[in-house]
């Protein structure tokens, strides 16, 4: 008859360590890092601000989508956004830096933390929230991102507007600098009449409320010059420069 298991204190340690290392607490700045894309100025085709991505180097955790998921299932993304705002966010840069926030890291308090990296970096800074988060959690991302904007100067900026058919009304009233046209909006608009009407409305709208558009997910130059006759400020996809460390220079197409 086979002997039962009788666990030792060398066992619950090599357990403890094995939790260890799938937690996102475990993570260290070393693990942790960015690639940047180009946000570009259609007019002048140059460079206006850099969206940092966040990439991880531990097994398992390569894919963002599966880090932020269990960093939000272990309620650990104060602590993953602090990491991710280190390396994005060197003291002695300048460059204008778009940094993606999830409401978990708005409720847990670490961005007001006086310590934050939010409070040293010298470039301009602009803080995306989805349009999900600004639905959602509208008082929450009303009151945080105000103080954070009082502190640091930073502006808002509402990402993905269009993925979930949005109330104007609440979005209108966290007053964004910026927003962000969901892809969905972006792919195909140039075979799409009806979708560039939408598109031209929308943008019209911001600006009227004094907000600048950013289109997203631009692949093709067809696409390109379509939100450009659209009036659309901004633009970033793989067309113009795909994420990369350091920060990529734009191809323009001819």
């Amino acid at each position: 008859m086979k002997r039962p298991h009788v666990w030792t204190l060398t066992d619950a340690d090599e357990l403890r360590a094995d939790d260890l290392e799938r937690s996102t607490r475990s993570l260290v700045a070393e693990e942790v890092g960015v690639h940047f894309q180009p946000i570009v100025d259609l007019q002048t085709q140059r460079v206006f601000a850099q969206e940092a991505l966040v990439r991880c180097r531990r097994p398992g955790f390569e894919r963002p989508d599966v880090l932020i998921a269990q960093a939000v299932q272990e309620r650990a993304m104060g602590y993953l956004g602090r990491l991710i705002r280190e390396v994005a966010l060197p003291v002695d840069e300048r460059q204008a830096v778009f940094i993606n926030l999830h409401p978990d890291e708005l409720e847990s308090r670490w961005l007001v933390r006086p310590d934050d990296p939010l409070n040293t970096y010298p470039g301009p800074l602009f803080l995306e929230i989805t349009e999900a988060a600004a639905m959602g959690y509208f008082e929450l991302c009303r009151d945080v991102l105000a103080e954070l904007c009082s502190r640091t100067g930073a502006q808002i900026v509402v990402d993905d507007l269009g993925a979930g058919y949005s109330n104007l009304k609440r979005i209108i009233d966290l007053r964004p600098s910026f927003v962000k046209l969901d892809r969905e909006l972006t792919r195909g608009l140039d075979l799409q009449p009806r979708q560039r009407i939408l598109v031209a409305n929308v943008v019209r709208l911001c600006v009227d409320l004094g907000a600048k558009v950013v289109a997203e997910g631009i692949e093709t130059r067809e696409e390109l010059q379509a939100v450009i006759d659209c009036g659309v400020h901004y633009g970033q996809g793989y067309l113009l420069a795909r994420p990369a460390y350091p920060p990529p220079s734009v191809s323009w197409p001819r």
